[in-house]
């Protein structure tokens, strides 16, 4: 007679437990798990706890989540979690409620950033990973590429919407009509947000100039974009002359927080039309327009020396459950991945791509940017992991 047959089976799968908080940022709309990934988390046989709330203002609700197969809490029971996978970075209120060796994903903005909140997740041994700083298999890094691509789209929406009357603009449609020339839109840069600009205002009929200080990144946007574009190098007469005519402008450039440069400087601003609008998408590391300040999605705009500044951080959480979906697409490979390693230190030993993403580890700091900054201890990750 047939008999039944046992399969090997791997022991070292573990089953996570997983926290969703509610971001404490009232202008931080998204959330980092949207209830379809949760289902299959679930249906993986891991554990998922939500906070009451947390995906409301992505348009999410409660009953979504717990009809997905997650149970919904309360804000102290969520941060009891194994992992955290929160947006924003915990804040130091958070970080209390928060245990001993938790794991937690998160963006890292470095305005959010802190000597302070560096000590205290070393305090309880935490392992935090930066969103930002995971790469893929391909060399590429997928959470920032892909919130590239939405601030990209909806810088252009931005620049049209404040180019009109009522939001205090110069009143004119961004791509013309017949007769009527469109605006000029000046894009600085050539990397992903620069291409979905430059995609979505030449859709919308407007004149596109696209500078960079690299000929080979301008050589790469024109054989992607499938179109004959206006590109440049950043010579000061040519790109100061594109200013002065530009109706709309947006800020894409790579900057390093570190080693901050300004691309436009205040005298160039003085020198532009009134009404003219600049998006710039790079203030989260301290912006490429001189002028520029930090601005909140309830307060997004400054006006200097007649030219409107949008200045938002977050820009992507303009359009929340779009970014959510996009973010939780990525994440569910991450989070299965990493149940399949039994923990994330086996995970770490075999993927180098993903240590670089680390910059706290059991507590001890190994990022060595962050460690230089704020003059702080650190390790190298890849010789922790040696040691282990």
């Amino acid at each position: 007679m047939p008999c039944e047959e046992l399969l090997d089976f791997d022991k070292s799968r573990k089953k996570l437990h997983i926290g969703l908080p509610a971001e404490s940022d009232s202008c931080e709309g998204r959330v980092a798990l949207t209830p379809e990934i949760v289902d299959v988390l679930i249906r993986n046989g891991h554990n998922v706890t939500v906070e009451k709330n947390a995906g409301k203002s992505a348009n999410y609700s409660d009953m979504q989540y717990s009809e997905a197969g997650a149970y919904i809490a309360e804000r102290n029971e969520t941060f009891q979690a194994d992992i955290i996978f929160k947006i924003n970075p915990p804040t130091l209120e958070e970080i209390t409620l928060m245990k001993e060796r938790q794991l937690v994903f998160s963006y890292l903005p470095l305005y959010l950033l802190s000597d302070v909140y560096i000590r205290k997740l070393s305090e309880k041994n935490i392992t935090a990973i930066a969103f930002e700083n995971v790469k893929d298999r391909f060399g590429s890094y997928p959470f920032v590429k892909i919130m590239s691509e939405i601030a990209g789209c909806i810088s252009i929406q931005i620049a049209s919407e404040y180019l009109g009357k009522t939001t205090g603009g110069k009143g004119i449609l961004l791509g013309g009509i017949s007769g009527v020339s469109p605006a000029e839109v000046v894009i600085i840069g050539s990397g992903t947000a620069a291409e979905f600009a430059a995609r979505t205002a030449l859709g919308m009929g407007a004149f596109v100039r696209v500078f960079d200080n690299s000929v080979h990144r301008l050589q790469f946007l024109q054989a992607n974009m499938g179109v004959r574009l206006f590109t440049s190098a950043l010579y000061p007469h040519a790109f100061e002359n594109a200013l002065n005519t530009a109706d709309a402008v947006i800020g894409a450039a790579y900057i390093d927080a570190y080693d901050h440069q300004c691309l436009i400087t205040e005298e160039m601003i003085m020198h532009m039309k009134k009404g003219t609008v600049i998006v710039d998408l790079s203030i989260d590391s301290g912006g490429c327009c001189e002028t520029s300040e930090l601005r909140t999605l309830a307060d997004p705009i400054v006006v200097k020396h007649g030219v409107i500044h949008y200045c938002v951080p977050n820009v992507a959480s303009r359009v929340p459950q779009t970014a959510s979906m996009a973010i939780s697409n990525i994440l569910v490979n991450t989070i299965l991945k990493m149940g399949q390693f039994g923990s994330l230190a086996n995970w770490l030993k075999s993927d180098a791509d993903l240590r670089n993403a680390v910059y706290i580890y059991n507590g001890i700091l190994t990022n060595p940017r962050i460690g230089n900054h704020f003059a702080l201890p650190f390790q190298d990750i890849h010789l922790l992991m040696a040691a282990f």
